[in-house]
């Protein structure tokens, strides 16, 4: 009997940890096959990861639960499934070769005037393409190269960042900051079908969804060039499109340990660095990378790609901006400077912080929301303000921000006093003593019962540790992934301390949380059945585990209040037929 036949109650009965243990078993033993150069291994244990259930049960779940866009409809209209149309996707999974088109929506860049595409794909089509992408993404993370940090699972941008201060924290060094032009739209599908090598019926299915064109504003339009931007399997199939540029860059230098060690590469999805001590190296590596994009039919984008120095002008420029970072040195006398490995004075300090146009950003979202909550409550003010504080200071609590977030909170005091002056009219002492009050000796703009705003300051700077060389997250080495995951920079505050507490395991599957898990926090004690929220009743779970137990608890919650009611009272009937207590 099929688990749809079993009925929709079934979903939340499944051992989901027995599910994932069985997928995560294959993709290792695929991860080595390919380490070891075993193609045909590899072929088969992907055939058979995709025929598996374990693996079609968890392409579902991730697409349609654990997913932010699982409300989001594709051409279809279909979205939001329940438990029973879960299992009925689950039973047509199958790689068919062909494709229903995807919806394409015009979404705005981040801090620019441009808008750029988005695909939306069908739901069966997204549990497709999460099923190929379980089988493909630990195949290539076997051959990708050391230094691409971009959409990899438990690699990040503050990898990518301190891997350039390693390499320039005792030299100066020329560099080359570039970013491809329309990566996503123009990567060539005839050469990165070729480059998959993949057997026949998979390489149908994702040619499939190549050529499958995109739908916007009611019109079919073809998909000649590209990968959809939106669907889940387009990172990794341009990751895999741009496998080897790497390789190619290096291949100006000299082989020689030396020389390639000189020589800097940091790659995070179309963005990528290259720094190096000699200026016509990096003319040579530009170069080498332009001619190995042409092979892909993609270029260098003119207006962000530059060169410049790290310490000294050049063409007008010192330093340079990367995934929201400003790097650069600046020169400083005997007593501040630092020292190399051998005691030399280095007469120069290699700071990164934010970049300024990250930081112009983030102070206009911050205004805009002020100023859409004149009216609102105070508290609501400052829940809407203080996980977008905590995520913007988690990012940059790795670099030297401590004074860009002193400036941030000063710029943040003013727009606060514009707000609480537009509410009464005037401020003056009592209008300061309504909106802020004493916290542990600090005037901190809160409301009376205690609720606080969240400063920038607040967040410690710690340094960042960069992933071990060439490690991968389907090595097998849960242990060292689990405990990257409980000390990552973007990490909530509340949410490091309950896994450190709890040893990184999700209190209701028992498994480590790792790679790209989504992790909530619960309240062990629901706060409707009188659950306080502290610490002590606090715990963390996967998001799909978190609607498991919100659903057992609602369940648990109304049987009792159906006991309640059908409880028997005690008592007797009179002479005249009334109950009487």
């Amino acid at each position: 009997m099929t688990h749809s036949a079993m009925g929709s109650d079934e979903w939340k009965d499944i051992d989901w940890k027995q599910i994932q243990k069985n997928v995560y078993r294959l993709q290792t033993r695929i991860f080595k096959a390919k380490r070891r150069g075993d193609t045909k291994q590899v072929h088969r244990l992907q055939k058979l990861l995709m025929k598996s259930r374990s693996a079609k049960l968890l392409s579902v779940r991730k697409v349609t639960q654990d997913n932010t866009g699982k409300s989001t409809a594709g051409v279809d209209g279909i979205k939001s499934l329940t438990p029973s149309q879960r299992f009925d996707l689950v039973n047509s999974l199958e790689l068919t070769g062909k494709s229903k088109p995807t919806r394409r929506v015009m979404i705005p860049k981040p801090g620019t005037s441009e808008e750029r595409p988005l695909g939306i794909p069908c739901m069966i089509e997204r549990a497709k393409q999460m099923l190929v992408k379980l089988a493909l993404e630990a195949e290539w993370e076997a051959v990708f190269e050391t230094n691409t940090y971009g959409f990899r699972t438990g690699r990040g941008a503050h990898d990518a960042i301190e891997a350039i201060f390693n390499s320039i924290r005792y030299k100066s060094k020329y560099v080359l900051d570039a970013d491809l032009l329309k990566c996503f739209d123009k990567i060539n599908q005839e050469k990165l079908l070729e480059k998959l090598n993949t057997f026949p019926k998979l390489n149908r299915q994702i040619k499939a969804w190549l050529k499958s064109g995109v739908v916007m504003d009611g019109k079919l339009f073809p998909t000649n060039e590209g990968t959809p931007q939106g669907g889940v399997l387009s990172p990794c199939l341009a990751l895999i499109a741009l496998q080897g540029l790497e390789t190619a860059i290096r291949g100006c230098l000299s082989q020689s340990y030396d020389s390639q060690k000189e020589l800097t590469v940091a790659f995070y999805a179309d963005d990528f660095v290259i720094l190096h001590k000699s200026l016509d190296v990096i003319l040579n590596c530009k170069s080498a990378a332009e001619n190995w994009l042409k092979e892909i039919s993609l270029e260098l984008k003119p207006s962000k790609t530059r060169i410049s120095h790290t310490l000294i002008p050049y063409e007008g420029n010192v330093g340079f901006d990367f995934l929201g970072f400003n790097i650069r040195q600046y020169p400083v006398g005997k007593h501040q400077s630092g020292c190399n490995a051998h005691g030399i004075k280095l007469g120069f300090k290699t700071i990164i912080k934010p970049s300024k146009k990250k930081i112009a950003l983030h102070i206009e979202s911050i205004k805009n929301i002020i100023d859409s909550h004149k009216t609102a409550p105070q508290e609501a003010l400052i829940s809407k303000l203080n996980p977008i504080i905590r995520g913007w200071g988690n990012y940059y609590s790795t670099v030297s921000s401590k004074k860009v977030f002193s400036n941030c909170d000063y710029t943040f005091w003013s727009q606060l006093r514009a707000w609480a002056r537009y509410r009464t009219g005037n401020f003056g002492f009592k209008t300061l003593n309504k909106y802020w009050h004493y916290i542990e000796d600090r005037l901190t703009f809160s409301t009376k019962g205690g609720i606080r705003l969240t400063n920038h300051s607040d967040t410690p700077i710690k340094r960042h540790v960069k992933v071990r060389g060439n490690k991968s997250y389907f090595d097998g080495d849960v242990l060292y992934w689990s405990t990257r995951k409980g000390t990552h920079p973007e990490l909530p505050n509340r949410v490091a301390f309950l896994l450190k507490k709890y040893k990184g395991r999700c209190q209701e599957c028992g498994l480590m949380f790792v790679g790209d898990d989504l992790i909530e926090v619960d309240h062990t004690i629901s706060k409707q059945d009188g659950g306080k929220d502290k610490f002590d009743n606090l715990q963390p779970l996967h998001r799909h585990c978190h609607d498991a137990k919100t659903a057992r608890d609602n369940a648990n919650r109304k049987i009792l209040k159906q006991e309640a009611v059908l409880e028997p009272l005690e008592g007797y009937i009179n002479e005249q037929g009334e109950w009487c207590c």
